[in-house]
């Protein structure tokens, strides 16, 4: 029997795909960046079509460096930037505008409507997230307003929605297979968590016709087959999860409590809370974990817009620095001790403020301010946020005991010890780091019989290292009291 799988992690700014024996380790990597398009002030685009043909370079090349063919997978998974949008034409297959990103703020005004007709309630109440433009629904909406003639085609059945995974899903499959995971409907707004089910009464609130949605699966189920030539043979797609999801299975956080931290463009913290859901008073998202053997798990969930991006705006935008390993040294000269703080609200704040309106800010300069101090900023703003979410999730009667890491960032120990002293509590990073390409391998394993269950997952984590906490009281204080400074005058500018 098999035992290779093939994890296609599509994220905002990169296609990956990675195989992975049965014990987790890595065999082969393959990556490519796509560009990133910004029509207007608050809009993000990306052309469906680039990731597709992203999507498949780095498969073949992922194969190809693992000496492995399709017919060698015992099968593969799917994680994704989730909300991204995308609508396409069921016959050509092609897209009708390019894909609205989860970080375009362009509905903002709408999303105010429908708070203004107090319809917030009835969306927490069935879907556990915010009226806010990071989320689907409104997406959809503005695609099938904007280009000509497409709600009636929506309405005859002629389009087709898909978040990221759905639109990879198609493509594989030669549009055989028009599904989704439970994890990605329950970020549409359109997806009643309670019932599991596309909610009406929120299609038409939204103005969504139930004839473009695509059918919605467990997170581990019989997803369809790849076309034989593409991978150098058919490839079962046996897991799907959104990319917050697959890295909550890819840290075996199974129990209730047990949370991770992904810092990837974004950082996203999320906690088991288990079969009940739990609705927060902190403006903290309630959203599916996964969903295997047809029972839910569900987890609160506090998104942060801008982590790595910061750093790539560092990068590509300002070119202080040349590559984002060289914050390291800038940190390490600088010291925590550091009076500049960067708010990155680029798209806007997300939890626990929900500030569509805030843009972002560099404050406390001086004249002896210089790139170092800039750059450390950029590295202690991702921290500060998390401090924040963590804040949220204690009021909500939660309690965190230790924290799981993952994503590009945590390879800099600087700011995993940083980010243990300001939350003052432990940060484990685990062997391997790519829990969120691991996680959805893991439910095609479980899927394909590659797995037994959940037990064989959680007993092939192993933690690399532990941060432990060890900054005194006064100066955690002092540095985070800068840092609310800092929000309340970009909030209230």
């Amino acid at each position: 029997m098999p035992t290779y799988m093939l994890a296609i992690d599509q994220g905002t700014t990169s296609s990956r795909a990675i195989v992975f024996e049965k014990s987790g380790d890595i065999v082969a990597v393959a990556q490519q960046e796509f560009r990133q398009y910004f029509p207007r002030d608050g809009w993000v685009e990306h052309d469906a079509m680039e990731i597709w043909q992203s999507t498949l370079n780095v498969c073949r090349q992922a194969l190809e460096k693992a000496g492995l063919t399709g017919a060698d997978l015992a099968g593969a998974g799917i994680t994704n930037q989730r909300e991204t949008t995308v609508i396409w034409d069921r016959a050509t297959g092609e897209p009708i505008h390019p894909a609205i990103v989860w970080q375009d703020r362009r509905t903002a005004a709408t999303c105010s409507q429908l708070r203004s007709r107090d319809k917030e309630s009835l969306v927490v109440e069935r879907t556990g997230l915010l009226i806010d433009p990071y989320f689907s629904a409104t997406k959809i909406a503005w695609i099938l307003d904007e280009v000509e003639g497409a709600r009636a085609r929506a309405e005859a059945g002629e389009l087709a929605f898909g978040t990221v995974d759905t639109w990879l899903l198609w493509q594989l499959t030669a549009g055989k297979s028009h599904l989704t995971d439970a994890t990605n409907a329950s970020r549409t707004s359109l997806f009643n968590i309670h019932t599991q089910q596309w909610d009406d009464e929120l299609l038409a609130l939204f103005r969504v016709p139930k004839e473009i949605l695509p059918g919605v699966l467990d997170s581990a189920a019989d997803f369809g087959v790849t076309e034989a030539e593409l991978l150098g043979g058919p490839v079962q797609v046996a897991g799907i999860a959104g990319d917050q999801q697959a890295a909550l299975v890819g840290q075996a956080c199974f129990e209730r409590g047990m949370a991770k931290s992904t810092y990837g463009t974004g950082c996203f913290l999320m906690m088991n809370t288990g079969t009940e859901p739990l609705r927060s008073e902190n403006r903290l998202l309630t959203t599916v974990g996964y969903r295997l053997n047809g029972v839910t798990y569900y987890a609160v969930e506090g998104s942060i817009f801008v982590a790595g991006a910061a750093m790539q705006w560092l990068r590509d935008g300002l070119q202080l620095i040349s590559h984002a390993s060289e914050s390291t040294a800038h940190a390490e000269r600088v010291g925590v001790d550091n009076s500049v703080y960067m708010v990155p609200a680029f798209t806007g704040l997300g939890a626990p403020h929900w500030d569509p309106d805030a843009r972002g800010a560099i404050l406390g300069l001086t004249r002896d301010t210089g790139i170092g101090e800039i750059v450390t900023a950029a590295l202690q703003s991702v921290c500060y946020q998390t401090k924040d979410l963590i804040r949220a999730i204690r009021n909500d009667g939660a309690r965190l005991q230790e924290l799981r890491v993952d994503g590009g960032m945590v390879v800099n120990d600087w700011v995993m010890q940083f980010l243990a002293d300001i939350l003052n509590v432990p940060v484990d990073r685990p062997r391997v780091t790519e829990t969120t390409a691991l996680g959805v391998a893991y439910l095609a394993g479980l899927q394909t019989g590659v797995y037994q269950g959940l037990d064989d997952i959680s007993s092939m984590w192993e933690r690399e290292r532990r941060f432990s906490p060890d900054m005194s009281p006064g100066l955690r204080e002092s540095l985070y009291a800068g840092w609310e400074d800092a929000i309340e005058r970009i909030r209230h500018s």
